[in-house]
């Protein structure tokens, strides 16, 4: 019996990677599997939707469910989990010191939706008294001219947002100091090169997110995994299949991980580091699912996506995956 022959676009990663290598298979399905930069898979499954299943910004996602009907139905498989406090930067002479000066100031953004900005809006709203529309946003290319949104986005009249000229970039004002901060999930070129004209807002940052992790409990979700609804409504045993599948990957990740026979990857203190991670987030600091902190985690994210006038309405965690992944028989 033939099996069903699916593509599946996602980065490259080692909660996946069992995947990519064919040492799991999603059971019934054959799975074709692209290894490609975040920024062109949710750019090509937003605008031409290439992919039968693929990897998502949560933010374009939620984003999507505005549409009637939507085109994505969702897995609660976080392929990526990441504290932002890191994604602001600010240029030396803009006068902020600390979070809280960056009201009123003007503050770019490669795109107003990106999942990461999402959360440190929402985050600078709830904990430093940034409320979102505070400041003034202006999109565009981080570094390369030209980028717009991937998806339209009708915003409240509150929000004060623009395009920066077409042949400018948002590296290059922040070093020459024409907006005064950046917020943005890639480090931009001129704090990577060392340009002492740019500088992170939180100037500790392991130490911001340690504290906001206790304060909380939310380890921030940033990406799922989405598949076509059309394949979805053909073929509705997939969602398991697949969650099945990635829940698995991500369990051998986990192993693979804490084996200290060699480092797995060029970090001197991998394994510190790890024992670390788990005292502080607990043994399965990476799950999967809508239950337990998860539950917090995306109801927050939610409220900052519809308070910062990105969804039509507030969805909970549930309504965001496809029943048959929340739900698998037990013995």
């Amino acid at each position: 019996m033939s099996r069903l022959r699916l593509t599946f676009a996602c980065g490259d990663y080692d909660r996946t990677r069992a995947l990519y290598e064919g040492t799991i298979q999603p059971d019934g399905i054959d799975l074709t599997y692209l290894r490609l930069p975040v920024e062109e898979t949710f750019f090509r499954m937003m605008r031409h939707q290439e992919f039968e299943v693929a990897e998502m910004s949560l933010s374009s996602y939620v984003l999507s469910l505005n549409a009637d009907p939507s085109p994505f139905v969702a897995l609660p498989v976080y392929t990526s989990r990441m504290f932002r406090h890191g994604a602001l930067y600010c240029h030396a002479d803009s006068g902020i010191s600390s979070p809280e000066d960056l009201r009123g100031k003007v503050v770019g953004t490669p795109e107003y939706q990106l999942t990461a900005c999402v959360w440190m809006r929402g985050i600078l709203a709830d904990r430093h008294n940034v409320p979102f529309d505070s400041v003034t946003y202006l999109t565009g290319g981080q570094e390369t001219a030209g980028r717009i949104e991937k998806a339209k986005v009708a915003l409240p009249d509150s929000v004060k947002i623009s395009p920066i000229p077409s042949d400018a970039t948002l590296a290059a004002m922040l070093a020459a100091g024409e907006i005064d901060a950046l917020c943005t999930p890639r480090v931009p070129s001129p704090f990577a090169a060392g340009d002492p004209r740019v500088r992170r807002v939180f100037p500790d940052v392991v130490a911001s997110e340690k504290d906001y992790y206790a304060q909380t409990g939310i380890f921030p979700i940033m990406h799922v995994v989405v598949i076509r609804r059309d394949v979805y409504e053909q073929y509705p045993w997939v969602a398991q299949s697949l969650y099945k599948s990635l829940l698995a990957a991500k369990n051998q990740a986990y192993a693979s991980l804490y084996d200290t026979s060699a480092l797995r990857f060029m970090l001197p203190w991998l394994t510190p580091q790890l024992e670390e991670a788990r005292a502080l987030l607990g043994d399965d600091y990476w799950s999967y699912g809508v239950g337990g902190a998860n539950h917090e985690n995306l109801s927050t994210f939610l409220r900052y996506h519809h308070e910062q006038g990105l969804s039509r309405r507030r969805w909970t965690p549930e309504e965001l995956f496809a029943p048959e992944s929340l739900e698998a028989a037990v013995i």
